[in-house]
């Protein structure tokens, strides 16, 4: 992350491990979204970029780290957001996390890498920087405690000044975090470690409670849980207290409530995938995390000022889309669901029932609201008036009535007093031409064994040429209690409809849910009626 381009907004340098190794620069375009730049060949699986300014010219470069092969490249910025091609520097095992700091004590900037374990070492290697964009001959220190490591996070754990390193990492049961204090020639020496949660996979430094004391907090992925290490300012650290976080993948500190007290932000991997935010007290306690969901997969997390109100949001990177997301922050303004507001399929030229965001002024004093609007084929109605008192709510209830079928977008956008720019909502849903009625079937208590007596539900194209249905079936949890017939043809003349008919035969007592899928090209496909049956 970093101003490649030097235009004042915030661009992004992403790794990409597969199909083949290289790095994509995303521009930022001021507002939280990006444009894609251009993408340079790097090694063969890139797994990690930091960014900074080797020269010392104001320009920014990159350090990729590889994974896969035994070497470091360096990436020259030209000031434009472009790049020079990679140089490729040895490494003695095969770099996973990149970082960069003073480790060798001459005033400029040096690259640290993380070895994963392999045949030859798990290893700290410091690449000293020359201060022209290149480096010497790496200086290794082993990982003590015969762990492999996992992450890497440097800060001043002592009163040396010269940069110290955590180190986390597991060898079986064990699974810990290793402190090595630095000797200021790019070597370190080995302080002791403590023990945290299962699998930790990253590690982040801060001062959690305001008293020039480096702290840490660590990820443990299969612990589901953040661990807090308080400094005692000598090199050594308190036990660690856990805080719950689903699958963590990367924890990092930022004072995202603009309250002067720093607090930890977590990546989600899944169930569900997202961000966890622990809001800090300021005295080395952390609350309960709260979860944002997001994406599928989410690896890693950083945060920066991406629309310019000078609050700090949120990126995640989601492998297994491809994709970055981006989490803007709203201030002192709370919205319910978090998520964008997504509807089902909706009969063209008409009008769904309303979701519903609650907004939550958590802020101190009164929270004045100019605009409010909704854009493309989405509905918006209001409660909150022109102002919402502190501690307050009001709903925005919005409805979806498309045109024509096919996916439809939309943004509510907001401009209150909690944030120079507009606070934005997503907004999405599905035209179709498909009318189905009734839009569900209940049948009553049914014995299990037999078969119900048989409802129907009528299939009409509302569309203006011939509607094509693939398949029509059953689906869901217990779609075994439920079976369908239908006189539906393949191609259903516009205007034209069919029957399509639903028994329930249920194979276990209790409530039995399904739901009837038809495929079709009409928009919005599958379209679905939930089944619902009681079994006795």
């Amino acid at each position: 992350m970093g101003d490649f381009n030097r235009d004042g907004r915030l661009d992004l340098a992403v790794s990409n491990y597969l199909p083949s190794g290289s790095v994509t620069i995303l521009f930022g375009k001021g507002d939280g979204t990006f444009r894609a730049g251009p993408t340079y060949p790097v090694g063969s699986q890139p797994f990690y970029v930091a960014a900074a300014d080797f020269r010392h010219v104001g320009i920014l470069d990159l350090a990729v780290g590889d994974s896969l092969t035994q070497d470091v490249y360096v990436l020259l910025g030209n000031g434009d957001g472009t790049f020079q091609s990679a140089v490729p520097y040895p490494t003695v095992g095969n770099p996973s996390v990149v970082s960069v700091g003073d480790f060798t004590g001459r005033g400029g900037l040096d690259i640290i890498v993380l070895t994963e374990l392999s045949q030859t070492c798990s290893c700290i290697e410091v690449l000293p920087g020359n201060g022209d964009g290149t480096f010497a001959e790496a200086i290794l220190t082993p990982v003590p405690y015969n762990i492999g490591g996992y992450a890497l996070a440097s800060g001043y754990f002592n009163s040396n000044a010269k940069l110290d390193v955590a180190v986390t990492g597991q060898l079986g049961s064990a699974n810990q975090v290793d402190i090595l204090l630095g000797n200021g020639d790019g070597t370190f020496q080995p302080n002791g470690f403590y023990s945290v949660s299962l699998s930790p996979l990253s590690v982040a430094v801060a001062d959690f409670r305001g008293d020039k004391k480096a702290d840490l907090a660590v990820g443990n992925f299969e612990g589901g849980s953040v661990s807090v290490l308080l400094g005692n300012g000598d090199g050594t650290f308190r036990p660690a207290v856990d805080y719950t976080a689903s699958f963590p993948t990367w924890v990092m500190a930022e004072d995202v409530d603009g309250d002067g007290k720093i607090d930890l932000v977590a990546s989600s991997f899944d169930a569900p995938a997202g961000v966890s935010v622990l809001r800090g007290n300021g005295d080395g306690t952390f609350q309960n995390g709260k979860l944002y969901p997001a994406g599928k997969e989410i690896n890693f997390v950083a945060a920066g000022d991406f629309n310019g109100d000078d609050q700090p949001d949120i990126v995640l990177v989601d492998p297994l889309v491809n994709a970055v997301i981006t989490l803007l922050n709203t201030g002192v303004v709370s919205f319910s669901p978090t998520t964008p507001v997504s509807f089902p399929f909706q009969l063209f030229n008409t009008t769904s029932p309303p979701q519903t965001v609650t907004l939550t002024n958590t802020g101190t004093s009164a929270l004045t609201i100019s605009s409010m609007k909704a854009t493309g084929q989405f509905g918006l109605s209001s409660t909150c008036g022109s102002s919402v008192a502190a501690g307050a709510t009001c709903d925005l209830n919005v409805t979806f009535s498309p045109t024509s079928k096919g996916p439809k977008a939309g943004t509510i956008s907001i401009i209150d007093s909690a944030s120079t720019k507009p606070q934005v909502i997503e907004l999405s849903g599905q035209g179709t031409v498909v009318e189905l009625a009734p839009a569900s079937l209940t049948f009553g208590p049914q014995k299990v064994g037999t078969k119900s007596a048989p409802q129907q539900i009528q299939l009409t194209n509302q569309g203006t040429t011939a509607l094509s249905i693939t398949k029509i079936a059953v689906s869901g949890a217990n779609a075994k209690d439920f079976s369908e017939t239908n006189g539906c043809p393949p191609s259903l003349n516009a205007g034209g409809g069919c029957t399509i008919t639903v028994t329930f035969d249920p194979t276990k007592t209790g409530t039995r849910k399904a739901q009837l899928s038809i495929t079709d090209n009409g928009g919005g496909s599958p379209q679905t009626v939930p089944l619902t049956g009681t079994g006795t």
